[in-house]
C-alpha cells in the first residue's frame, strides 16, 4: 500500500483557484491563520505555479446564524436503518468504514465502490439505507438530527468503536452532524461534495433535487399511461438532461402491484416537503468543532463546495484537507477509480501519521 512520509506529506505549495484552469487532478487545502490555500501533496503529482489566494469567506446568504434547537437533541425518535455489511476475507482489527448515501440513494449505489476499499484498507464497510430510502423504515420525521440520530444510534447496536464515518450529499451533511453531536464516536469523518452550509434556499443547484420529486411524482399519477421505464424517462428528460443521472433517479420507481404505471419506493411526499431540512445545516452557530481529521472531496464541475465555503468548513473542521477529483456532483460513480485512490491514501496516511 503507498505510503509517504509526514514530512513530505506537509510541503506547502500555493496554487491557483478551484474555478481556474490547471493541469492536476486533484488539490488538498489547509488553512493558514483566516487563509486558505491549494495545497498540492505528493501523491497527487502536482506541477502549477506558485500564486497566492485570499478568499473571503462564506456568503451571508448561506450562513444561519441560529442553532437549530433539535441540531444537539440526543432524544430523537429513531428507526433501525437497513444496512449491507461489506466484510474482509480473514478477521482485521482496523476501523470500519461506515458509508451514507445522498439523496434519492441508497446502499446499493455504493456497493462496488465499498467492496474495493475493503480490499485497498483491509476493513469492513458498512453501506446503510438512511430514513425513508432503499430498505429502511419511512418516518414523516425527516431532516438532518433525526437522520444523524439513527445513525449514532446504528453504530451503538453494533458495537462499532470510532468507525470511520463517510458520506455523499446528504449523507455527507449527515456525517458532519454525528462528527459535531458525537465527536467521541468517530475517528476519522469524509464528507464527499457537501459542506457546512445551508442550501435550503435552492444555492448550489440544489433546487434541482425539488423537480426531480415533482417529476417522478408525475411519473406516479400518470399511471397506466407509462408502460415502461423508458416512458418514465422521458418524463425526467424534461428536467434533467444527464441521461446517467436520470437513470439514477429512476432506480426509485418500481412497477405498480396491479401492473398499471410505476409507483416510488420511497415516500416522495415526506420527501418534498422536508427538501429545506435537508439542504440547511442545524449546527451553524453552536460553536462546535470536530477536531479528528476530516476530509473532504470536491466534484471540479460540482458548485456544492465552492472556495467561498472553505472558512465555513474550517470553523467546524479546523483539521480539515480538501480534494478535488475532476466530475460533477455523483462524483463517486462517474470516477470511481480516482475516489477509492484518494480515499484509501488520505485513511492510510492519516492511520499511520
Amino acid at each position: 500500500m503507498f505510503s509517504i512520509s509526514a514530512r513530505a506529506f506537509k510541503q506547502h505549495i500555493q496554487v491557483t483557484p478551484r474555478l481556474a484552469p490547471r493541469n492536476f487532478s486533484s488539490v488538498l487545502k489547509c488553512q493558514t491563520s483566516t487563509r486558505f490555500f491549494h495545497q498540492t501533496t505528493p501523491f497527487l503529482n502536482s506541477k502549477d505555479s506558485k500564486v497566492k489566494i485570499n478568499y473571503d469567506g462564506t456568503p451571508e446568504s448561506y450562513i444561519k446564524k441560529e442553532t437549530d434547537p433539535r441540531a444537539f437533541d440526543m432524544n430523537i425518535s429513531t428507526v433501525d436503518l437497513a444496512y449491507d455489511k461489506h466484510s474482509t476475507d480473514l478477521p482485521t482489527s482496523q476501523q470500519p468504514i461506515v458509508f451514507l448515501h445522498g439523496l434519492f440513494g441508497s446502499k446499493s449505489n455504493n456497493r462496488m465502490v465499498s467492496k474495493r476499499l475493503v480490499k485497498t484498507l483491509n476493513r469492513d464497510v458498512y453501506c446503510l439505507d438512511l430514513r425513508n430510502f432503499g430498505d429502511s423504515p419511512h418516518s414523516e420525521e425527516m431532516d438532518i438530527p433525526s437522520m444523524c440520530a439513527d445513525v449514532e444510534k446504528f453504530m451503538w447496536d453494533h458495537e462499532l468503536e470510532e468507525p470511520i464515518l463517510m458520506g455523499h450529499s446528504m449523507g455527507a451533511k449527515v456525517a458532519m452532524g454525528v462528527a459535531l453531536r458525537a465527536p467521541e464516536t468517530v475517528s476519522l469523518m469524509i464528507a464527499v461534495d457537501n459542506a457546512p452550509v445551508d442550501l435550503s434556499v435552492g444555492g448550489s443547484g440544489f433546487s434541482a433535487f425539488g423537480r426531480y420529486v415533482n417529476a417522478l411524482s408525475q411519473i406516479e399519477h400518470k399511471g397506466a399511461e407509462l408502460k415502461s421505464l423508458k416512458d418514465c424517462d422521458k418524463v425526467l428528460a424534461q428536467v434533467e438532461k444527464n441521461e446517467t443521472i436520470r437513470q439514477f433517479l429512476l432506480t426509485n420507481m418500481k412497477r405498480s402491484p396491479d401492473g398499471q404505471g410505476y409507483k416510488s419506493r420511497v415516500p416522495l411526499d415526506i420527501i418534498g416537503k422536508n427538501l429545506d431540512s435537508i439542504g440547511a445545516f442545524p449546527f451553524a452557530g453552536s460553536g462546535k468543532r470536530f477536531h479528528k481529521p476530516a476530509l473532504f472531496v470536491r466534484g471540479k464541475q460540482s458548485a456544492y463546495v465552492a472556495d467561498e465555503y472553505l472558512n465555513a468548513i474550517a470553523e467546524y473542521y479546523p483539521k480539515f484537507d480538501c480534494v478535488d477529483i475532476d466530475a460533477g456532483h455523483w462524483l463517486i460513480s462517474e470516477k470511481p477509480d480516482e475516489f477509492v485512490d484518494v480515499v484509501t491514501r488520505w485513511i492510510d496516511f492519516k492511520e499511520d501519521y
